[in-house]
């Protein structure tokens, strides 16, 4: 289970974790992270992940489109990619 992070980590989450939320689903996401950086920040209000990035974590409302998500984006070589397998309900009990 990956553990929620601090500081200005958590606050980078927070951030992509809105973007993400503009998204249209996983569907968007290939041509999102395919983007020139601009592009991104004009589209989604926030700075596009860095390949190498360590949090970058996706989730969803049960799971399935998180992992499918994280599959993904481990595919275009963001290898820091992570799934919140307890998705976006476990988050919501334990952190909302």
């Amino acid at each position: 289970m990956l553990q929620a992070p601090r500081g200005r980590a958590r606050a980078a989450l927070r951030r992509f974790a809105v973007a993400a939320l503009t998204m249209a689903g996983v569907s968007e996401l290939e041509s999102a992270l395919q983007m020139e950086p601009a592009a991104f920040q004009a589209l989604y209000s926030a700075e596009k992940p860095k390949l190498e990035d360590e949090h970058l974590v996706f989730f969803c409302q049960m799971g399935k489109r998180g992992l499918q998500a994280t599959q993904l984006a481990r595919s275009l070589g963001y290898t820091g990619a992570r799934n919140y397998a307890g998705a976006y309900r476990e988050w919501l009990e334990k952190e909302g």
